[in-house]
């Protein structure tokens, strides 16, 4: 289903939009790269980024214990304290609410073929580090036996 680009009056010109949007990363964002930094630094490895083997290519995976990690930015994937529906136009909110239908079937998908997810926000990555990789350490400590 397309949608249609310009639902609400833009700020920007056509071109300024594409540079803005060209310029955001879905892979190796600030988030996911701070995440496997201190994972790393805490001693875990085995992790495949991006894991193509897995449905909706997890940022962090690891196949052999059937974890998969999403760091999810609060904006594009629709956490309530970031967007609210109505207030940047009606493209963001369909594009929003087909982003979190997405992230659902995913992870059924995976939990159906025997994978554990974690979905963890972007913001919680900047405001609790060491709670985040605790709860990746419990995931995995759980899944190696």
């Amino acid at each position: 289903m397309q949608i249609p680009l310009r639902s609400v009056t833009d700020t920007r010109t056509p071109e300024q939009r594409k540079r803005i949007m060209a310029a955001v990363k879905s892979r190796n964002t600030g988030p996911e790269v701070e995440l496997r930094k201190a994972l790393y630094g805490r001693g875990l490895r085995g992790w495949r980024c991006n894991y193509k083997r897995a449905s909706g290519r997890p940022d962090i995976a690891w196949p052999a214990r059937q974890v998969a990690v999403f760091v999810d930015g609060a904006f594009w994937h629709g956490h309530p304290s970031r967007h609210k529906p109505g207030r940047s136009g009606e493209y963001w909110d369909r594009k929003i609410e087909q982003n979190v239908a997405r992230d659902r079937r995913v992870d059924r998908e995976l939990r159906d073929s025997g994978w554990e997810v974690l979905r963890i926000w972007d913001f919680e990555i900047h405001k609790d580090l060491q709670g985040v990789i605790a709860r990746v350490v419990d995931v995995l400590e759980r899944r190696e036996g």
